[in-house]
C-alpha cells in the first residue's frame, strides 16, 4: 500500500500493556500505520507536532493532564488531526466534554477490534479531507489577505428539506450542523422557515436579531454586520441565523434577498446548513437553487413517501441533478415493513442514509435545547448523523471533482 494511503496513528496511554494491545489490534488493518506511542498527554502533544498524524487514540485518564486537555492542545497545533477518546468510563459528561474539545469519537475500553478499526478509518478520511481544505486555504498575495478576512467563496450549501411537515427537518439540520462544525470548517445554521422557524428555540437560544436585520442591507453586507446578527450556540459554537420573531415579519424578506444572503455567507463559512419549511416558498426555492446538496427527508409513512416522489418529479422538471439529492429516511423503525431499500427502488432514488427512531434520546434533547449528537454521541441515532455528515462531504467532493474534470478534461 502506498505511503500516501496510510492512516498515520499515534497511540496515547499511560499503561504499557494497553498500548501494546492496541498496537496488536491495529496490525489487522494494513492501511493503519502506527507512527508513535506516548505515555502522557504532554508527550502526545509533542509527538503530534512532530509526526502530524491523521488520528490520535487518546486515553482519557493520564498522570500529567487528561485526554480532553491534550485533545484541545493537539487540535490547536495540528488542525486536521482527529482524536478518538478511549475510556473505561461511558459517562455522558465525559463524552460531551470530549466533543467540545474537538474529539472525533468516543469509544469504551477495551474497544472491539472492528469498532476500533472502523472508527480509525472514518477519522482518517476526515483528517485527509480537512487537510486538503487547510492546504486550499493557504494562497499568497492579495487573495491570501482576503481569505484571512473570510472574504472568498468556499462555503457549500446544504439544504434539509421535506415536502411533508413533521418529519424532523429541524432536528436533522441542527444535529448535522454540529457534526460538520469545527475550527477548520465553521458552520452557520440558517432558519429558512421564515414564518414559523424554530431553530433558535430548539437550540435553547434567544436573540432580538434575525434574518430580517440583514435583508434590507444585502448590498452592503460585511463580516461585522453579519456577526452582529448571528447567534452563537453556547455549547457547540455553531453560528445561527434565526428566523423572524413573528410570522408577519417573513414578508420583509424576499426570495431574492434570501438567496443573496446565502451567497454572502458562503464567503464566511465552510458549510451553510439551511433548515426549511415543507412549503416551497420563494426563500426555500432560493435555498434549493443555491444548494450543493439537498437532504430530502422522508419517514416510513405513505404520505411522506408520496410527497417525496412528487418532489423528485419536480426536481427533474427543474433540472436538479439527482446526485445532489441525498434521500434520507428519518425515524426508521425496523418493526415497520416499509424498508429503505424498497422505498429507494420504488422512487428510483437510493436512500443514502437512515436515521433510527429513538424517542428516548431525541425528544429530551429537543426539550433541553441540546443536540443529541452532543449528549448521546455513542447512540445509534447520533452515529447515523455522523454517517450522514460523511455522505454529505463525500458527495460534495465527488461532484466538485466531476465539475473540474468537465472544465479541464
Amino acid at each position: 500500500m502506498a505511503e500516501d494511503d496510510q492512516i498515520r496513528v499515534i497511540i496515547v496511554d499511560d499503561i504499557a500493556e494497553t498500548r501494546e494491545n492496541i498496537r496488536k489490534i491495529l496490525q489487522f488493518a494494513p492501511e493503519v500505520d502506527v507512527v508513535g506511542i506516548a505515555r502522557t498527554g504532554k508527550e502526545a502533544i509533542e509527538l503530534a507536532k512532530e509526526e502530524k498524524p491523521h488520528v490520535v487514540l487518546m486515553d482519557i485518564n493520564m498522570p500529567d493532564m487528561d485526554g480532553i486537555q491534550a485533545t484541545e492542545a493537539i487540535r490547536e497545533e495540528v488542525g486536521y488531526t482527529q482524536i478518538i477518546i478511549l475510556s473505561v468510563q461511558g459517562d455522558t459528561n465525559y463524552m460531551r466534554r470530549a466533543m467540545l474539545a474537538g474529539a472525533r469519537d468516543f469509544l469504551t475500553k477495551p474497544p472491539m477490534v472492528d469498532e476500533l478499526i472502523i472508527a480509525i478509518r472514518r477519522a482518517g478520511e476526515m483528517a485527509r479531507a480537512e487537510k486538503k481544505k487547510l492546504e486550499a486555504r493557504q494562497p499568497s498575495g492579495l487573495m491570501g489577505g482576503l481569505m484571512g478576512q473570510g472574504l472568498t467563496t468556499f462555503g457549500k450549501v446544504i439544504v434539509v428539506y421535506s415536502p411533508k411537515g413533521g418529519v424532523g427537518c429541524t432536528t436533522i439540520a441542527t444535529n448535522l450542523a454540529v457534526a460538520l462544525h469545527n475550527e477548520e470548517t465553521p458552520v452557520v445554521l440558517v432558519d429558512g422557515n421564515l414564518q414559523f422557524g424554530d431553530v433558535a428555540v430548539v437550540l435553547n437560544e434567544r436573540s432580538k436579531n434575525s434574518i430580517v436585520d440583514l435583508a434590507p442591507r444585502v448590498d452592503e453586507l460585511d463580516p461585522e454586520i453579519v456577526e452582529e446578527v448571528m447567534i452563537t450556540h453556547a455549547i457547540s459554537k455553531v453560528k445561527i441565523l434565526a428566523a423572524p420573531s413573528r410570522p408577519e415579519y417573513a414578508e420583509e424578506v424576499t426570495g431574492e434577498q434570501f438567496g443573496e444572503i446565502i451567497q454572502y455567507l458562503r464567503k464566511l463559512y465552510s458549510y451553510i446548513v439551511i433548515d426549511t419549511s415543507s412549503t416551497l416558498t420563494d426563500a426555500v426555492l432560493s435555498a434549493i437553487e443555491a444548494s450543493h446538496v439537498v437532504i430530502l427527508l422522508a419517514t416510513q409513512d405513505i404520505p411522506a413517501i408520496n410527497n417525496a416522489r412528487l418532489f423528485l418529479d419536480l426536481a427533474d422538471i427543474l433540472g436538479i441533478d439527482r446526485r445532489s439529492i441525498l434521500f434520507t429516511m428519518n425515524r426508521y423503525d425496523k418493526r415497520i415493513p416499509i424498508t429503505p431499500e424498497a422505498v429507494g427502488e420504488n422512487l428510483k432514488q437510493e436512500v443514502v442514509a437512515v436515521v433510527p427512531l429513538d424517542e428516548k434520546v431525541v425528544i429530551p434533547s429537543i426539550n433541553r435545547g441540546v443536540p443529541f449528537i452532543i449528549t448521546a454521541k455513542t447512540k445509534p441515532v447520533a452515529r447515523a448523523i455522523y454517517s450522514l455528515a460523511e455522505v454529505v462531504r463525500e458527495r460534495i467532493t465527488e461532484m466538485a471533482q466531476e465539475e473540474m474534470e468537465e472544465i479541464n478534461p
